[in-house]
């Protein structure tokens, strides 16, 4: 792992991962109907602080994409091998997520499948894939870039559950007193 890549383009850098999980991700919202998507995506709930958060950590997201397009993957090392099991942890999770949220009727939150052990396995599992990446990449300031802009989406986060709140009541702070946020983490 370095501190700071040389970053140069090339056939094999970061991007072919960045590649996949984009197909992954975009590819789930053209297969499912446009009202699926539509939930997914609404951030009219939001306030003006809260969408200065989402622009924030898109930003610095933007940051971490170019550094991991322009750095050769660490191909042959231990850190290339750590990168794609977690990439690839993290794109199975994100598929079984979309799938358990294309499968859930519009008018109820999202609780079934990976949703009944995660609130967020999509952010989760899309992290989890980014940080294969880093690590694939072998850099150490692109996983501080991640975790940088992991801090404002944390807040996105907890805008959504409040939206969430708002929408389906008691029945969604049943399920935020039953499932935690990360996985891992209440």
């Amino acid at each position: 792992m370095e501190l700071t890549p040389i970053l140069r383009l090339g056939w094999l850098n970061g991007w072919v991962f960045l590649a996949f999980l984009t197909m992954v991700s975009w590819g789930g919202l053209v297969i499912v109907p446009r009202s699926v998507s539509k939930k997914l995506l609404d951030r009219s709930g939001f306030s003006r602080s809260q969408k200065i958060l989402l622009i924030t950590s898109k930003i610095i997201a933007i940051y971490l994409i170019v550094l991991v397009i322009l750095t050769p993957l660490k191909i042959g090392s231990m850190e290339f091998v750590i990168g794609v099991i977690l990439f690839l942890f993290g794109l199975a999770g994100l598929t079984i997520a979309m799938l358990n949220y294309k499968n859930t009727p519009l008018n109820q939150p999202v609780t079934s499948g990976i949703y009944r052990i995660s609130r967020h396995p999509m952010n989760f599992m899309q992290t989890v894939s980014i940080l294969g990446a880093c690590i694939a990449i072998g850099s150490w300031i692109a996983i501080f870039i991640l975790i940088l802009a992991k801090i404002p989406a944390h807040f996105i986060t907890i805008a959504e559950e409040e939206s969430c709140i708002r929408k389906y009541g008691d029945s969604y702070r049943e399920y935020i007193k039953r499932t935690p946020r990360y996985f891992l983490f209440f």
